[in-house]
C-alpha cells in the first residue's frame, strides 16, 4: 500500500490502527529499512484477541445467568470478569469496550415492559384520560425572588 501510495487514514482503517502508527511505518521506509510495517504491529489489547472475541461470541447464547450473575444484563465488568476466568488475562473496561467495538459489537439497553402491558389500552389511556388529569399548561412567571424589592429608606 505505501508503494502505490494509498493515503494514510486509508490504511490506517485497513490495517485497524492509528493514523500516526502508518506514518511512523511510511517514515521507517523512508529511512532505508526494508520493511517499515514490520517494525512494530498495531496496538492491540490482550495478545489473544481473536480467541477472546471467538470465545466470547458464544456467551450471549448462554447468558449471563449461566456464568452465575443474578440477571440477563452482560455488561464491562462481567465480560471482564469471564476474560479473567477464562484467559487469566487482565484487560481494562476502556480496552474491553474497544476491542468489542472494532468487532461490529454495540452496546444496547434492554426494552423494560412488563408481561402484563396492553398497549392499546395505554394508547387509549394517554389519549383519553392524561389530557384531563394533566389540566390546562400554566405560563411560567417571574417568582417572588426576581422581582424588584420596594426601597424602604
Amino acid at each position: 500500500m505505501f508503494v502505490s501510495e494509498v493515503d494514510n487514514a486509508a490504511v490506517a482503517q485497513r490495517l485497524r490502527g492509528s493514523v500516526w502508527s502508518v506514518q511512523r511505518w511510511r517514515k521507517g521506509l523512508g529511512a532505508g529499512r526494508s520493511t517499515g510495517a514490520a517494525l512494530e504491529g498495531v496496538a492491540r489489547g490482550p495478545e489473544s484477541e481473536p480467541g477472546i472475541v471467538a470465545a466470547l461470541e458464544a456467551e450471549p447464547d448462554k447468558g449471563p445467568m449461566a456464568h452465575g450473575w443474578p440477571d440477563q444484563i452482560w455488561t464491562l465488568s462481567r465480560i471482564q470478569t469471564l476474560i479473567g476466568r477464562g484467559f487469566h488475562k487482565t484487560v481494562s473496561l476502556a480496552g474491553i469496550c474497544q476491542m468489542l467495538r472494532r468487532h461490529g459489537w454495540s452496546h444496547q439497553a434492554p426494552a423494560r415492559r412488563a408481561v402484563e402491558r396492553d398497549d392499546a389500552l395505554v394508547a387509549g389511556w394517554v389519549k383519553e384520560t392524561w389530557p384531563r388529569v394533566e389540566g390546562r399548561r400554566r405560563r411560567s412567571r417571574p417568582g417572588p425572588s426576581s422581582k424588584t424589592r420596594p426601597d424602604f429608606r
